[in-house]
C-alpha cells in the first residue's frame, strides 16, 4: 500500500534529535557521532520502525543506524522509536535514523566506520531478471557492505520469499561469506533471538514460513 504524501514529515524529522539530516557528511566519522567506541549495528530498510525500535531500546550498549528512503515511512519509525524508549524511560543516544538510498550506501559508510552487524528484513525480492541487481542481497550490494563490515561481521537476513532466499544463499557464498545459521522455518526453529517485524506478523498470519540466515564475513 502506497503511503500518502506527508508534507509535515520532513520538518518533524529534522526537528528530531536522533534524525540525521545529511548522513553523507558523517562518512568515516560515525563513532564520533555516537561519541563512544561501542559496536555499531545497521538496519537497511527499517520501514515503520517496529523492529529497530525494539532492538535498539533493549540494547543500550550498542549503537544503531536505521536507514530507509521515504519521509512518509521514516516519520512512523521516529514515532515508534520514541514510544519504545519512553516505555523504559531511556534516551535515544544510541540510535540514529536517516533517509538515504541504500544502493548508494558507500556514500555514507566507509572502512573507518566498522559496522559489526547488518539487518536486512523482508526486502523487495525483485523477481524480474532485469531488476535483480536491485536486491539488497545481490553481490553488487554485498561487496559494498564488505568494505565497512568488521572482520567476522554478520548479516542477519529474513524473508518470506523462497526464490530470493535461495538466490541469496548463492550470493553470500559468491561474495566470501560463510552461512553460520540457516533455517527455512524461523518460528519453528527454536531460534530465540528473533524480533518480529510488521511484515513478519502479517506473513505468519497468512501461513507463510519465514526464512532466516546469518552470514559471516570471511
Amino acid at each position: 500500500m502506497r503511503l500518502r504524501k506527508k508534507p509535515w514529515a520532513r520538518p518533524a524529522l529534522e526537528a528530531c534529535s536522533f534524525f540525521v539530516i545529511n548522513p553523507t557528511e558523517n562518512i568515516g566519522k560515525w563513532r564520533e557521532v555516537f561519541g563512544n567506541s561501542n559496536e555499531i549495528w545497521l538496519e537497511l530498510g527499517c520501514g515503520k520502525g517496529g523492529f529497530i525500535s525494539k532492538l535498539a531500546s533493549s540494547n543500550p550498549d550498542i549503537n544503531f543506524i536505521a536507514v530507509d528512503i521515504k519521509d512518509e515511512v521514516l516519520i512512523l519509525a521516529k514515532e515508534k522509536i520514541e514510544k519504545e524508549y519512553s516505555l523504559i524511560n531511556a534516551d535515544t543516544r544510541n540510535i540514529r535514523l536517516m533517509a538515504h538510498e541504500i544502493m548508494l550506501i558507500r556514500k555514507m559508510l566507509n572502512e573507518d566506520d566498522v559496522i559489526n552487524r547488518i539487518y536486512i528484513n523482508f526486502c523487495n525480492p525483485w523477481h524480474k531478471n532485469s531488476h535483480r541487481a536491485r536486491r539488497l542481497t545481490h553481490p553488487n550490494q554485498l561487496n559494498q557492505y564488505r568494505a565497512f563490515l568488521s572482520a567476522n561481521g554478520q548479516i542477519w537476513f529474513k524473508t518470506d520469499d523462497t526464490i530470493l532466499f535461495q538466490d541469496s544463499i548463492r550470493y553470500f557464498d559468491q561474495c566470501g561469506f560463510h552461512i553460520a545459521y540457516l533455517t527455512e522455518d524461523l518460528h519453528a526453529s527454536g531460534f530465540d533471538k528473533n524480533i518480529e517485524t510488521e511484515h513478519e506478523r502479517m506473513y505468519i498470519e497468512q501461513g507463510c514460513k519465514i526464512k532466516f540466515l546469518i552470514a559471516e564475513k570471511r
